[in-house]
């Protein structure tokens, strides 16, 4: 049975954001809750308690799962890789202590915003910005050594992440990385939104790595303004804060047949609706609701 979740960043908690005009952790959590979800992702670390019996205590009183949480490394930086292990570690302890199961996943990306090109360039990237050779696998050493350490330190699985405004984010960019990467240690979080406005098929991408893809973020992209942000050559937070992932239904995803195929193919994971918005964007509960009876509507 697919489980669906949302996340902080929903409520404009974003790891390249002032979190001064989010709001805390309490609301969040006691929204999501009540707009009908199961489960969260962590956020950006120390947003929510670190505590794992704090923690768990304010996910029980919700009756919410924690499934994962967002890490990012710099693919192009080898020497941010200790670092980056250190804090998925870090990140995956509270997970696995958390959650006992240990069925929550290290969820791992290229920092979005980091390469001023890249965050210039979101949505309409060329090969001309592409990786070499020799730094795909690089990045995919530091991928797998994060992942085997996570794994062994804590049983936890590591699931890529490819995000616009980093250096996974098209469909072959995605390619190049998994193809270098062992997948025992590496599955991939398939992201609706990010892998359209990248100018990639949710539903290709689906069918070409069914066996990896181990969770889900459920994000739609709103065309107009995503053609805008093209020709107007936005950068990535401009493209946010116009609105580029909009209320699911809304845009340009088919998630009718994105939830058919994941059912078809036996997906039992979670599924995390994610509607990045900046803070202060929005009606974020509002949002929510209609994003979970959007879901609720098309069988989930």
């Amino acid at each position: 049975m697919i489980k669906v979740a949302n996340a902080p960043c929903s409520w404009g908690v974003l790891e390249f954001e002032s979190k001064s005009a989010s709001p805390g952790y309490a609301q969040v959590l006691d929204e999501m809750a009540a707009a009908g979800y199961s489960g969260t992702e962590l956020g950006d670390w120390g947003f929510m308690p670190t505590d794992p019996a704090v923690l768990r205590a304010e996910l029980d009183r919700r009756s919410l799962a924690l499934l994962g949480a967002f890490v990012t490394v710099r693919l192009v930086q080898p020497a941010t890789y200790n670092a980056a292990r250190e804090t998925a570690l870090g990140t995956a302890q509270l997970l696995a202590a958390v959650e006992s199961s240990n069925s929550a996943f290290i969820v791992l990306s290229d920092e979005p915003m980091a390469d001023p090109v890249r965050a210039k360039m979101a949505g309409r990237i060329g090969k001309a910005h592409a990786l070499t050779a020799r730094q795909w696998d690089s990045a995919a050493g530091g991928v797998e050594e994060i992942a085997r350490a996570v794994r062994d330190e804590t049983g936890l699985d590591t699931v890529f992440h490819h995000h616009c405004a980093g250096h996974v984010e098209t469909a072959g960019e995605i390619h190049e990385l998994l193809e270098r990467c062992d997948p025992a240690l590496v599955g991939l979080c398939l992201d609706s939104g990010h892998a359209t406005y990248a100018g990639a098929s949710p539903l290709e991408l689906l069918a070409r790595y069914r066996q990896r893809i181990r969770h889900v973020h459920l994000k739609d992209c709103e065309p107009r303004v995503a053609d805008a942000a093209r020709r107007e050559e936005w950068d990535y937070q401009t493209a946010l804060r116009r609105g580029v992932f909009c209320e699911l239904g809304r845009g340009s995803v088919d998630f009718p047949a994105l939830v058919h195929e994941l059912a078809g193919q036996g997906y039992s994971g979670w599924v995390v609706v994610e509607q990045d918005v900046l803070p202060a964007m929005g009606a974020p509960f509002e949002s929510a609701r209609r994003n979970r009876e959007f879901l609720s509507r098309i069988g989930l």
